[in-house]
C-alpha cells in the first residue's frame, strides 16, 4: 500500500475529525491538523488527502493554505468534506493546488452537524452526523482509492 496522509481542519463540531480518525484507525494513515501545523514536507507521501468542514461553501482556509504551501508536484490527492448541504465543494481547493499537477483520485462527502448562523435557532441540521454508516462509507471510499 502507498504511504498516505490526511491534512484536515475540523473546527466547528469535530465532524471532519471523526471521519478522518475512522479512516486512520482502519488504515495506516498519518493525520495532520492544518490549524496546528502549517508547514510540512509531504514528498514521502504517495497519496495526500485534504479534509474539511465546509465554511461558506469553502474548505477551511488553513487547509487551503496548507495545500498551497506544502503540496509537492505530481501527487495523487483526494478530498473529504462534511457539510450541512452534503455537496461536493472540492472546487474551492482549485486555487490552492493550481500548478501542482495533482491528480484528484476521489472525493467523499457526508452530512455534518451544523449550528452555524440561523441553524442554531432551530437546534442545528444533520444532528448526529456523521454517524456510523457515514464513517463506514468513508472507510470504504478510502479503500477504493488505495487499491487502484
Amino acid at each position: 500500500m502507498s504511504k498516505a496522509i490526511i491534512v484536515y481542519a475540523s473546527t466547528h463540531h469535530g465532524n471532519t475529525r471523526k471521519v478522518v480518525e475512522a479512516i486512520a484507525k482502519e488504515f495506516n494513515v498519518d493525520v495532520v491538523d492544518a490549524t496546528m501545523k502549517h508547514e510540512m514536507n509531504l514528498n514521502e507521501y504517495d497519496l495526500i488527502g485534504f479534509a474539511s468542514g465546509i465554511y461558506g461553501g469553502q474548505f477551511h482556509q488553513q487547509v487551503k493554505n496548507f495545500a498551497q504551501v506544502n503540496l509537492p508536484q505530481n501527487k495523487k490527492i483526494f478530498y473529504i468534506m462534511t457539510s450541512a448541504m452534503n455537496r461536493d465543494f472540492s472546487k474551492s481547493m482549485e486555487e490552492s493546488i493550481k500548478g501542482k499537477n495533482a491528480e484528484v483520485v476521489g472525493t467523499f462527502t457526508c452530512p455534518g452537524y451544523n449550528t452555524f448562523g440561523p441553524f442554531k435557532l432551530i437546534g442545528g441540521t444533520a444532528k448526529g452526523r456523521p454517524n456510523e454508516e457515514d464513517l463506514h462509507k468513508a472507510i470504504e471510499f478510502f479503500r477504493t482509492i488505495t487499491v487502484s
